[in-house]
């Protein structure tokens, strides 16, 4: 018996952008459903409850961040933002509501699906076993249970901060996380306008994880947005 297809759903009001991913998705093993507007994605996510939602920002009845706002009140699966807009202020502000990437159009039906995939891994992850005690970071292992972050048999000595961060990224592996999510989660609500605080501390941390800090292969930057902590499919 063959595994179900996952099921997404697709908010875009553009019929050549429905048609290709209709499509393409469709040929890669997705069942999706399409809504053509924010109102209409709001009641086909309520109804058949995605894996996950694909949400373009610029849609003709509410505006897409509105949506995610909206659907981030009761959805928890995730969601991948496609925009025209190039601004980061947009992807930052997409990310700071609850939105698990952003992908700018046009964009290649390749890199769709390897952002696709990641989720999936991580869903499956999460249904599988919560939160996984142990993450794999390269030559790196970082044990959430112990608070412990070993490369091979051999302890790696982080400060307090360094692996509160670490473990954040590695809790949202392949998620963008902007500075101001990052500054609240470690240093709390009371620094999230202090980004150096960010800087320092991540060019810490590299120094500790990478092999070469000066060209990050796991603790990626996504400039004027945040960080992320690169899944492997990433980094091919």
């Amino acid at each position: 018996m063959s595994a179900p297809r996952p099921n997404l759903l697709l908010v875009e009001d553009d019929p050549q952008i429905q048609r290709f991913l209709a499509t393409a998705l469709d040929a890669h093993g997705y069942a999706l459903r399409i809504a053509g507007s924010g109102n209409e994605g709001l009641q086909l996510a309520a109804l058949h409850q995605p894996d996950i939602a694909i949400v373009d920002i610029g849609l003709p009845d509410i505006s897409g961040l509105d949506l995610i706002a909206r659907l981030r009140e009761w959805y928890a699966q995730p969601i991948l933002v496609l925009s025209a807009r190039e601004r980061e202020a947009d992807k930052v502000a997409a990310l700071d509501l609850g939105a698990d990437d952003y992908l700018t159009k046009p964009f290649g039906i390749g890199e769709l699906l390897a952002r696709l995939r990641v989720m999936q891994r991580h869903l499956a992850g999460r249904e599988a076993a919560g939160e996984s005690p142990r993450i794999e970071i390269g030559d790196i292992t970082l044990d959430l249970a112990a608070r412990r972050v070993l490369r091979g048999d051999e302890d790696v000595h982080l400060t307090p901060i360094e692996y509160q961060l670490l473990a954040t990224l590695a809790r949202h592996r392949g998620k963008v996380l902007t500075h101001r999510q990052l500054l609240r989660e470690v240093w709390g609500a009371a620094h999230t306008e202090s980004p150096q605080y960010l800087r320092i501390y991540m060019r810490s941390l590299r120094k500790k994880i990478e092999t070469d800090p000066a060209r990050p292969r796991w603790l990626t930057t996504e400039v004027g947005v945040g960080y992320r902590l690169a899944d492997g499919e990433e980094r091919i």
